[in-house]
Formats: structure tokens, C-alpha cells, sequence
């Protein structure tokens, strides 16, 4: 029986933990001898994240005494979290039931799959499981935090089955937007769920192997409880197109840049674009640089695993774009979202400058909530000079998630008795429900859960049957958790109504005004034009003082709350607006 196949561990915890198998080989699991055959337990199934949003996808699946994850991902932050640099799930009912995680199993080696590890692995230390470039991508981020030494990570590949206490998982083929993409096939007493990961259906992949359909067929022979499947696409009917359509637009367009330089900004994880890219490019005789830290990383380590085929001397250093002519060059970047290519619209990036002419291709499709940033990046592009095209123009993107026929396809292979809808904003998952219903499911075997909910599944009801902790842990720089709602509130009141602090110097004993009160404002009203204002704000903070330190006795709270509310009423009086007010007493 094979064993496991460890990478970057310093010891060998898949002796204890993993057994593997083939699938070939897999039988339905047997009561002991002597013992009779009572009615299984219901399988339990925690949404930690991933549920009625997009990212920091995360599920632990239950039985008796045995834990396990799909997934430890993380989101990137909306507008309004002010400051924070990423978004977590809550860890802690995981870390309370620590002792009884027997692993983690991960899907695919997107960030909103594998970016909340290194923060799990610090508090958590069990064994991490993943195809090759999975694997590599997640030692990338470990390494970075430390962690690498301590960690136990173990490559399986499709078809193997690892054991995780009463759990048995199989990983299963599928295409995505990143190759080495698993589904799973979960199986203890309680019966058999297939979580679909993210997946679409891609008959001409660019990596050569189709989603494997027949295991998936065959599973669902044998029977299956429940199918937990990608909702990303459930709105958008048909099928999605192969990712082999966007080579041969890149080849029409590459063609239609004539002389002038090439940029394009694609997610750095898309693997076969970057591939295809690199293709188009050395077939017109093309030089293709890198930028973004994330681009290099991916691009290293799908290189070195074997993913990605670089022709022989055709990347060259940033550095060195200048020593090229416009028509010999191809810049891929990762700001398809805004990030880094901002930079390059607003003439703010240290190696890249747009020139008039430049050909820039947007390959990817903006984030839900994200349209209005990509937008005003394609029209500074574009007032800069350069020619752009984005997704609706021609066809430069194509998206890695199944669209309705594909869902409606899964479900039909599996049969499975109950559905789960996963990975999406509550408009996807009941689309997709509504799909389900359309399949034959009947209404009260489909859930649509939310994070936090814990689904109980047995042959006798699917039912969601308590909670658990399931919200969103902020990291801000080196910060994980301690920016809150409360901080959060802080800075949005900061961002959009300013600051103004009142500082004034009081007797200990009499309560006298020794100097001040000064008041300064941040972000709230320029000084110099409205004297009028601050005049009348030290005459009220003066006011508010002399009524609480009337008759000897006073409370440094009463008047911090007192100069607050004073000083609050009269700039919403005067401004019609609500600075955070800030007393600083000082006393002597």
C-alpha cells in the first residue's frame, strides 16, 4: 500500500494519521465482528466560511469522535475594513476541539483555499494534504511565516485514499482555473458525501486531463448521501468555455498589437493563462517580464514542480524592459483587479511606466463589488494612451467555475439523496438550489446553510441542527485579531467625519484651568478658514469644564464626557456633521 508522500516535515506524522489505498480496491465499511449493526450516527458538517460570500472557504466534517477540514482559506477585505490587509475565519471551534482534528484536506491551491494555513498551523499543528503544486504553493507560504520545518504536509494525487480516523476522503481529478484541483468523495458509516471543490467541466484542458466524470459515475452507483457542489457560477446558464478559447484570442490579439508593447494583468494563479501567454509570446519572438511577488512565486514554483513549460530564455529580469523595443515585449501583471496595475494607470510604479500605444489586455473578470475599481483603472489606462481590452470585448477570460449545465450534470452523475449548495453569496447558493429542485431533489433533501450552522446529515433527514463560532478575524500588518468591529467603527467614523481633539490643563486641587483649551482638528475642517469654529469650541469646552468643576468637587470622566458632548452637539449644529471628539485632560 503506498504510504503518504511527505514534503517539508520534520518527522513523519502520515505513519500515525494517513493509510492509503486505492479507490480500485475500496469496499463499504463493515461493522466489527461480534457487534450488531445499529443505525449510524449523522454525519455533522460546520460552515467555519465560504458560505454567502466569496472567499476564506472553510468546512470541518464530524463523526462520532473524529474530526477533519476541507479547505483553510481566506477572503480579501471590502471597501469599508478600513486598513485590514486580510480577512480570516474563526478558529475557535476548531482550537477548542484541537484533539479531536485528525487532518486537513485541501482542494486546490487558490488563496481563498490555502491563504488562512500558516495562521491555523500556528495554533493547530496537524497534517495538511494536497496534490504537488498544492503542496508547493502552501510551502511558499509557510516558509514566509516560519513554519515550514514544523509542519507536516503530504502529496496525494488523484485516486488515492488517506485515512483520518473513521473518515476515509478520495481525492478526485477536476478542472479549475489551477491545475492539480481535487474534488472529494468523504465516506465513514454514516455513508458517502462528495464535495465538488471549485470545478468546471473543461473537454480540452489545457494540462490534458478532463475532470474525471466515470469516478464520479461510479460513486454515484454505489450511492451517495449528500453532494456539497461550487455555486460561484449557478447563475449563469450554459456551459463554461475551455480555457483553450482564451490561447486563441490572446493569439488573434498578440497579432493585432502590431508593433506596440504588450501588457497583460490575469490572477497569478491562473497557471494556463500564464502558460499561454508565454506560448503566444515566443511564437511572435516576444520577451515576457514578470511583475508582482506573487506572479514570481507561482511562476517558480509551477516551474520547478513541472506546471509550466517556459520556453528557454524568454523571461527576462523587470529590470531590464528598457534594453527591449516595444515589439519584442510581453508584461504580464497581477493587478486585474486594480491593485498593481493602478499603479501602472496612476504613474505610480517604481519599474513600469504606460506609454502611448501600449496594448493592455485585462484577462480576468473583476470581483463581485470590484467593478467600479477596475473600471476607473481602464479609464486612466486609457487616458494615458494606451489601448485596452477587458473581458467583455473579446474573449480574454474564461471563468474556472462550472455554469448550470455542468452543475445540473454533476448531479445527475452523482444522484446523490441530499444537496448542500457551497462556496458562494446567498443569490448563487439559491440558484443553485433552484437548480437541484429542477433535478428532481425534493425541496425538503436541499439546505442552504450559512456560516456558523451545522448541517446533521443521515439517511433519515438533512437538517441544520446548531451553531458554532463562524465569524471574520481581521489581520492588520502583523496584527491577527485585534482589529475588531469596534476599531473598525473607529476608522470609518475617522475616514469620513474627521478628528478633533480638546486639550486643556486643569488644577489637581481647584479644578482651575491652568492653559487651554486648545482645540486641533485632523480631516474635519481646515483651521485657518474657520477660526469662527474653533473660537466657539474653546468657549464651549470652557463652559462644559466650569459646570463640572463648580463646588469643589469634580470627576475626570464626568468632564471628559461632558467636553465630549458639548463640543459633539456644536459641530453637528454648526457643520451638520459628527467628528470623533478626543478630550485630553492633563493634570498638574
Amino acid at each position: 500500500m503506498p504510504k503518504a508522500k511527505e514534503t517539508g516535515a520534520a518527522s513523519a506524522p502520515a505513519k500515525k494519521t494517513a493509510g492509503r489505498r486505492s479507490y480500485r480496491s475500496y469496499g463499504k465499511i463493515k461493522p466489527a465482528p461480534g457487534k450488531s449493526k445499529a443505525e449510524p450516527k449523522p454525519i455533522k458538517v460546520s460552515f467555519l466560511g465560504g458560505l454567502n460570500e466569496v472567499g476564506k472557504n472553510m468546512t470541518l466534517f464530524e463523526y462520532g469522535e473524529d474530526m477533519f477540514l476541507v479547505d483553510c482559506g481566506l477572503a480579501f477585505p471590502d471597501q469599508d475594513m478600513l486598513g485590514v490587509d486580510l480577512v480570516l475565519p474563526d478558529f475557535t471551534y476548531v482550537e477548542r476541539n484541537a484533539d479531536r482534528i485528525r487532518g486537513i484536506v485541501i482542494t486546490h491551491g487558490h488563496e481563498d483555499h490555502i491563504g488562512g494555513l500558516p495562521y491555523l498551523l500556528k495554533v493547530l499543528n496537524v497534517p495538511v494534504y494536497g496534490t504537488k503544486l498544492t503542496v508547493g504553493l502552501i510551502q511558499g507560504k509557510l516558509r514566509e511565516h516560519g513554519l515550514l520545518n514544523s509542519a507536516s504536509l503530504n502529496v496525494i494525487n488523484p485516486g488515492d485514499v488517506i485515512t483520518l480516523g473513521g473518515f476515509t476522503v478520495e481525492a478526485i481529478h477536476v478542472n479549475h482555473s489551477i491545475p492539480d484541483a481535487l474534488g472529494l468523495a468523504i465516506r465513514c458509516e454514516g455513508g458517502t458525501i462528495v464535495h465538488t471543490g471549485d470545478f468546471k467541466i473543461d473537454t480540452t484542458p489545457i494540462d490534458g486531463g478532463m475532470m474525471d466524470l466515470g469516478r464520479l459515475a461510479e460513486i454515484g452507483q454505489e450511492g451517495v448521501l449528500c453532494l456539497m457542489s461550487d455555486s460561484t457560477n449557478a447563475e449563469r446558464p450554459g456551459f463554461t468555455e475551455s480555457e483553450r478559447k482564451v490561447g486563441e484570442s490572446f493569439e488573434t490579439l498578440f497579432r493585432k498589437a502590431g508593433n506596440n508593447r504588450i501588457i497583460v494583468a490575469t490572477f497569478s494563479s491562473n497557471i494556463h493563462r500564464v502558460q499561454q501567454i508565454m506560448n503566444v509570446a515566443a511564437s511572435l519572438g516576444r520577451k515576457v517580464a514578470l511583475v508582482g511577488r506573487s506572479l514570481e512565486n507561482v511562476v517558480s514554483i509551477s516551474a520547478e514542480l513541472g506546471y509550466l513549460n517556459i520556453p528557454e530564455g524568454i523571461v527576462i529580469d523587470i529590470n531590464m524592459i528598457n534594453r527591449y523595443p516595444a515589439d519584442k515585449l510581453v508584461i504580464i501583471t497581477t493587478g486585474s483587479q486594480g491593485e498593481p496595475l493602478s499603479a501602472l494607470a496612476f504613474s505610480d510604479h517604481r519599474k513600469v511606466e504606460i506609454h502611448p500605444n501600449d496594448y493592455v489586455i485585462i484577462s480576468a473578470t473583476p470581483i463581485p463589488g470590484n467593478e467600479k475599481t477596475v473600471s476607473r483603472v481602464v479609464n486612466e489606462l486609457m487616458k494615458l494612451g494606451a489601448d485596452v481590452v477587458y473581458e467583455k470585448m473579446y474573449e480574454v477570460h474564461v471563468s474556472g467555475h462550472a455554469c448550470q449545465e455542468e452543475l445540473k450534470m454533476i448531479m445527475g452523475i452523482v444522484k446523490p439523496k441530499y444537496f448542500i449548495p457551497v462556496h458562494g453569496e446567498l443569490k448563487h447558493l439559491r440558484k443553485h438550489a433552484g437548480l437541484a429542485l429542477s433535478m428532481g431533489i425534493p425541496k425538503e433533501n436541499i439546505l442552504i446553510a450559512d456560516n456558523g450552522r451545522v448541517a446533521e446529515i443521515s439517511k433519515k433527514a438533512l437538517r441544520c441542527t446548531s451553531t458554532v463560532p463562524a465569524g471574520r478575524v481581521f489581520v492588520d500588518g502583523y496584527g491577527v485579531g485585534d482589529v475588531g468591529s469596534v476599531v473598525l467603527r473607529d476608522r470609518k467614523h475617522l475616514a469620513q467625519d474627521g478628528l478633533v481633539i480638546v486639550a486643556v490643563c486643569i488644577d489637581r486641587e481647584s479644578g482651575m484651568i491652568v492653559s487651554g483649551p486648545d482645540v486641533v482638528t485632523r480631516g474635519f475642517v481646515y483651521v485657518k478658514e474657520s477660526e469662527e469654529l474653533i473660537n466657539a469650541a474653546r468657549e464651549v469646552a470652557v463652559e462644559a469644564i466650569e459646570a463640572q468643576t463648580d463646588g469643589g468637587y469634580f470627576d475626570w470622566n464626568s468632564i471628559k464626557a461632558s467636553l465630549r458632548d458639548e463640543i459633539s452637539h456644536l459641530m453637528y449644529e454648526r457643520t451638520k456633521r459628527s467628528p470623533m471628539i478626543l478630550p485630553v485632560i492633563m493634570e498638574v
